[in-house]
């Protein structure tokens, strides 16, 4: 039996049929919500609260592995108690239970834990442990993080991921948190032209600032195959992104190729709250995880962006 968490997220929802589609659907799928559109063609077991987890009398002994992405993953999010209790207390309770019940588990960190990237991307355990995340919420994946790291007393295996910039099919709830693929598309579809933001470091030029996007097929896909790792000396911390930063100006312009459109972006002042919080460059460090799972291979940007629209958002059924 599998258990996933923010099985009705983006992230988690794509992971559940991604198990589908490999012939696995013994899965018991856990979140908060009532809203289970991205589950509609998902085949699972059963459905829980995630308050349920905390319960004594859980059957953790029937769990054979744990995919805990459910967490609040806004970066604007202020409430540090919100974070704490949802970012760190629950996840430190579902790997205290993966412990005691020997039971390997991954879950969702963020390279928001990189902060504005002045220590690299490195997933390294000794460089880990001196990053400056930027907000509220990357300082609560920090903490789990360094909190993981430092337990004696672990699951069997267990990966923490730093999921880079992940856009695709069932990230449609997510408000601001959307990826700019999905807001570019209804940008267009609005008015003909995309808006990014100028940048304010002369390295950078307007739309210059560059992403490791990566598609969250291809997240779900790598996650599965590192569940199939048994070697508890492998456990730890990993980069999930392709290893290569694009430009936002290369997303938008793959997005009107997608859509056999001639490119057409403007370039927008960007509001002073995001200004001081910004990061103009990541790009994931992928050796350690290759070095695992080595046969696993990441579409491009532009691949990606493509089967983004042309399989989900231009179809009146856009989920996956």
């Amino acid at each position: 039996m599998f258990l996933v968490t923010g099985a009705a997220g983006f992230i988690g929802s794509v992971l559940i049929r991604e198990l589908n589609l490999r012939g696995m659907n013994n899965i018991i799928a856990v979140d908060k919500t009532e809203d289970l559109a991205n589950l509609e063609k998902a085949d699972y077991t059963s459905y829980l609260d995630a308050s349920l987890l905390l319960k004594t009398d859980f059957p953790w002994e029937e769990i054979r592995y744990v995919f805990h992405m459910g967490a609040c993953s806004s970066t604007l999010e202020m409430d540090v108690d919100f974070l704490r209790v949802n970012n760190v207390e629950y996840s430190q309770h579902i790997f205290r239970k993966c412990t005691e019940h020997q039971i390997p588990l991954i879950y969702a960190s963020s390279a928001a834990t990189y902060g504005d990237g002045e220590m690299g991307y490195s997933d390294s355990h000794t460089k880990i442990f001196a990053l400056k995340p930027l907000n509220p919420y990357g300082d609560s994946k920090q903490i789990f993080d360094l909190w993981a790291l430092e337990q004696t007393a672990t699951p069997p295996e267990w990966f923490g991921l730093k999921f880079f910039n992940v856009y695709g099919p069932n990230e449609y709830h997510k408000g601001h948190m959307m990826s700019v693929v999905k807001k570019a598309f209804e940008q267009i579809k609005e008015k003909g032209s995309v808006g990014l933001f100028k940048s304010y470091k002369k390295e950078f030029e307007d739309g210059g600032q560059l992403r490791d996007f990566i598609y969250v097929k291809d997240v779900a896909h790598a996650m599965i195959e590192l569940s199939r790792v048994q070697d508890s000396n492998a456990s730890g911390i990993y980069n999930l992104g392709t290893g290569k930063a694009r430009s936002f100006a290369d997303l938008a312009r793959a997005v009107f190729n997608a859509l056999e459109l001639k490119p057409k972006i403007e370039y927008i002042e960007m509001p002073e709250s995001l200004r001081s919080q910004y990061q103009y460059y990541t790009q994931a460090e992928m050796g350690k995880l290759l070095g695992t799972i080595s046969d696993i291979q990441f579409k491009s940007l532009e691949e990606g962006v493509e089967n983004y629209i042309n399989e989900h958002l231009v179809k009146e059924d856009r989920f996956y």
